[in-house]
């Protein structure tokens, strides 16, 4: 069993940063896959980026690449998800979630473990 909490999230206006972090507890990370999804307030979650410790394998979606960043902090069991450059359309609750596995899934379905989501809101 994994347990995951996100923090981080806030209200920022467009162009501003910020750090969202996964912390674990249960189970140590690196025998998992981490995935950061995100899910605007009526539309569908989505995936935003994931990591696999065993290999260092990372993987994003289009439409964040070149300004978010998922990196890994294994003694202290986190997963960050670092935001540069947020927009508008960034705002949504984002959850971190863990499965396990080779390829790092996209889809939210594959993902076994869930945290309770933290709120991004981006104004402009």
């Amino acid at each position: 069993q994994v347990h995951l909490v996100e923090s981080g999230g806030g209200l920022v206006q467009a162009g501003d940063s910020l750090r969202l972090s996964c912390a674990a507890s249960g189970r140590t990370f690196e025998n998992y896959i981490i995935g950061w999804f995100r899910q605007p307030l009526g539309k569908e979650r989505e995936f935003v980026a994931g990591l696999r410790w065993s290999g260092a394998a990372i993987q994003y979606a289009d439409f964040v690449k070149g300004r978010f960043t998922i990196f890994g902090d294994i003694y202290n069991n986190l997963v960050n998800l670092q935001m540069n450059n947020l927009k508008p359309e960034d705002t949504a609750a984002y959850y971190c979630a863990a499965t396990d596995g080779l390829i790092i899934p996209d889809s939210p379905g594959r993902y076994h473990y869930w945290g309770q989501g933290t709120q991004v809101t981006v104004s402009s």
